[in-house]
């Protein structure tokens, strides 16, 4: 692998979400609920950008997409973390729904950790968007608070997301990292059909 295909800006900021991963994890561990809201949002708009720099300047890159999703795993693991330690009685009225989310969400690493032997890096429209819109519960539900409606519109798309990501991995023969969706995957598995169907 190149040089330029690791240093890059949307990298540099990967590898800070896993470099602070640990200490985002020791504010709450040590009951800081204001730093870990803090670093925690701060992790999620670096995701917000370095995808949006990969994207503007062409920097996406196959390892750039496996280091985001290590990154973005370690970032869910942080955010379910500090609910449990500090908003676990806000979603104890909707816990079900929210524990439906996060094992549909550990099924679909599961899964791609079975059966491709890595992370998974679809990185699909449903999951960037669902992205935006949990992060932007987080910073919510730390600075505002818990708001109902905004909830279950998060995990109502955060439980249609993971089902699509989960359909995807069984019907692909191997994971990659441009996946956009179950539509453009389902159409281009026919016209790989129609082509197969012209050769014989």
């Amino acid at each position: 692998m190149r040089r330029q295909e690791i240093f890059t800006v949307p990298n540099f900021l990967g590898f800070y979400r896993i470099f602070a991963f640990p200490f985002i994890l020791w504010f709450v561990l040590s009951g800081w609920e204001t730093l870990f809201a803090v670093f925690l949002t701060l992790n999620l708009l670096t995701d917000v950008a370095d995808g949006y720099i990969a994207r503007r300047y062409d920097m996406v890159t196959e390892f750039g997409a496996r280091l985001d999703s290590i990154a973005d795993n370690l970032t869910y693991l942080l955010a379910f973390t500090g609910i449990y330690m500090f908003k676990l009685d806000d979603f104890m009225p909707h816990i079900v729904s929210f524990l439906v989310f996060a094992g549909l969400l550990l099924s679909s690493i599961l899964l791609s950790l079975v059966k491709f032997r890595r992370f998974p890096s679809l990185h699909l429209y449903s999951f960037k968007i669902g992205g935006y819109i949990q992060g932007a519960f987080f910073i919510i539900l730390f600075t505002v608070g818990f708001i109902t409606p905004f909830y279950y519109f998060m995990i109502t798309w955060g439980i249609i997301a993971a089902i699509e990501h989960i359909t995807i991995q069984l019907i692909i023969p191997e994971m990659r990292s441009d996946a956009k969706g179950l539509y453009w995957v389902l159409k281009e598995k026919e016209g790989d059909r129609s082509k197969e169907d012209q050769n014989v």
